[in-house]
């Protein structure tokens, strides 16, 4: 992961520049920056952050990324939600880019909730082999989204995305 910088890239709508400009810090230092602020996407939501990390979702980005500094991602993305208060306030979404891609999709009402999920994205980390390789899940995946349960505390594999030609999607929860 020490060759070239690759890009990340930030898309957002209704983030301060305040806000961006510590998000595109924490990165700078290991990934060069595509910011694209947006129109409004989610009309639900007052705002939204994207960020596509060129990596696959595993211990080893972890590592390279340092616990630090994917610390210090966790604690800007509670405050941006934290700053705007209850309800649908801010959608968060982080794309890994791997085989296959996974997608983490963050848009619960209470702070409390909302802060957990954040805090234990990196736990999937040790479960993804297993939510992988599940005799029920087609092996040709492209994408796997995971949202955040709120009766069991933890990450659920929600839905797939199976490889082009086909490419279909499959929800694996009642959501």
């Amino acid at each position: 992961m020490d060759e070239k910088p690759q890009t990340v890239c930030l898309r957002y709508y209704g983030i301060s520049p305040w806000e961006i400009e510590v998000v595109y810090n924490l990165f700078n230092g290991k990934f060069s920056i595509i910011q694209e602020e947006t129109e409004q996407t989610e009309l639900a939501f007052v705002s939204g952050l994207t960020i596509d990390i060129p990596l696959p979702f595993s211990e080893e980005f972890f590592q390279w990324f340092e616990f630090r500094a994917w610390e210090k991602v966790k604690s800007i993305i509670k405050e941006m939600k934290r700053r705007r208060g209850k309800g649908n306030a801010i959608i968060v979404e982080i794309l890994f880019t791997g085989d296959p891609n996974i997608r983490f999709v963050t848009d619960l009402n209470e702070n409390h909730d909302f802060n957990s999920a954040i805090e234990k994205i990196d736990f999937v980390v040790e479960l993804l082999p297993y939510h992988l390789n599940n005799n029920n899940i087609p092996a040709d995946i492209s994408e796997a989204i995971y949202k955040y349960d709120i009766g069991s505390g933890r990450w659920k594999l929600n839905s797939i995305v199976t490889e082009p030609p086909e490419r279909k999607k499959f929800s694996l929860t009642k959501e």
